[in-house]
């Protein structure tokens, strides 16, 4: 017995599904798929080709009214931030979708559910079957809640290690060092932890399936408390 709580998706996302086959669709990966032998539906695939295409058509009109000066080379340098792997990986777990996606037990067992490959697909799958159920205007609406909201402190994230060794170099002048804390959890499905200093001081601390998703984690930290104190980060 599947024990998906699609209702519960729907009142996180904001919108109520007429056809629920199709947000059934958008959290299925083709794993699960395989392994079925009555009631197969699609995977996210093809939802995710369509949902793709709207949230590029979306966030392309959102910049374009956003920065009437900015020219086209620097529009598309934010456009592909806002809507890489690592940026949509984000929003997906705002929502929390690792939990309600239908995966076969080989890709469960191995860390799908925090897979950011997995994850930001089926946040894209998600646009394209709002966009199928409800038309342009849901879709829109639902990209803008997301995707397209908490846009400086996203960007901080999506660049936090870059942002952190540009603003320590220009303005404390100090070494930054990564120590890993920890690392538990069979090979399949490592959880790391990571510390970062700034000289001889902590600054952040952060965990993550992979050292880079660790080191990124506590690099944000670092960021968010180097901001209270005052600092101003650089606009890309």
């Amino acid at each position: 017995m599947e024990k998906i709580d699609y209702q519960e998706l729907e009142v996180k996302i904001g919108y109520q599904f007429e056809n629920i086959g199709l947000l059934k669709q958008a959290l299925t990966h083709s794993s699960f798929n395989n392994e079925q032998r009555i009631n197969r539906v699609g995977d996210y695939e093809r939802l995710e080709f369509l949902g793709d295409a709207v949230l590029e058509l979306v966030s392309s009109e959102f910049l374009f009214s956003t920065y009437p000066t900015l020219p086209e080379g620097e529009l598309t340098k934010m456009r592909a931030s806002m809507v890489c792997e690592p940026a949509l990986a984000f929003c997906a777990r705002d929502l929390e979708l690792g939990k309600y996606l239908r995966l076969g037990k080989g890709e469960d067992m191995t860390g799908g559910r925090e897979r950011d490959s997995i994850i930001a697909d089926v946040c894209e799958a998600i646009i394209g079957a709002i966009y199928l159920d409800g038309g342009m205007e849901s879709a829109k609406k639902h990209i803008y809640r997301f995707i397209l909201s908490d846009l400086e402190d996203k960007q901080l994230f999506y660049d936090s290690k870059s942002n952190l060794q540009e603003l320590v170099q220009g303005k404390l002048k100090q070494d930054i060092t990564y120590v890993l804390l920890s690392e538990e959890g069979p090979e399949h499905n490592k959880v790391f932890k990571v510390s970062v200093l700034i000289g001889k001081e902590e600054y952040g601390r952060g965990t993550g399936r992979t050292k880079k998703a660790a080191e990124q984690q506590a690099a944000y930290s670092a960021l968010l408390l180097l901001r209270d104190k005052g600092y101003v980060f650089k606009k890309h």
